[in-house]
Formats: C-alpha cells, structure tokens, sequence
C-alpha cells in the first residue's frame, strides 16, 4: 500500500462516519471530473477534501493558524503559490480526522 491509498481509505472512512445520520452532508462524487468532485460538501460548499494524499479542511483563519502552531496542520495552497488563509492541511493521523471535519462542517453550514 503506497500513503495515497491508505489516505484514500481513511477518507471514505470518513466520508461514511460524517454522512451516516446527517442528510445535510453531500458524498463525493469521483466519477465526475471538476474541481470539488472528491469533496464533503454542506449547502454545495464545500468543507473536507482529499487532496494529494492529504485532508484538506475549511476552518476559520485563527483556527487555522492555532493548528498550524501546534504541529497539527500546514498551510494549503491551491497552487497559486499562495496559502489560502481559511484552509489547512491536516497532519494528524487519520484517527483525529472526524472531530477536526466536523468542525469544519459546522464552521462552513453556518
């Protein structure tokens, strides 16, 4: 198993755990090939997403930062050669992904 699978895995984990009881959460949708396809989306937007073998979460800009500092995440950059402020890329281990999207489901069905 190479990591991008094994985070693949943890991420339908997630995806099951998160969607399981909550209607509001739209699955991902891989077959389809635009940007968002592989995303946990609440009202269309989207909060969690896998993105080179790593969790990507929308949170808000101190909450980022406090997860920066703690080791916890890293700055996301879209490619634009720029972090985007709202967004982090989860370092933790696949088992503190629920709690951590959770709370960014809550942050973005506001």
């Amino acid at each position: 198993m190479t990591i991008e699978s094994d985070a693949e895995q943890a991420f339908q984990k997630l995806v099951k755990t998160l969607t399981k009881g909550d209607a509001s959460i739209q699955a991902p949708e891989p077959s389809r090939r635009v940007f968002g396809s592989n995303a946990l989306k609440v009202d269309g937007k989207i909060f969690a997403m896998l993105v080179r073998g790593s969790l990507v979460l929308k949170l808000p800009k101190a909450r980022v930062e406090a997860l920066i500092g703690a080791g916890i995440g890293g700055p996301f950059d879209a490619g634009k050669g720029k972090p985007m402020k709202e967004w982090v890329t989860i370092l933790a281990v696949p088992a503190k992904w629920a709690a951590l999207a959770r709370e960014a489901r809550d942050f973005v069905g506001k």
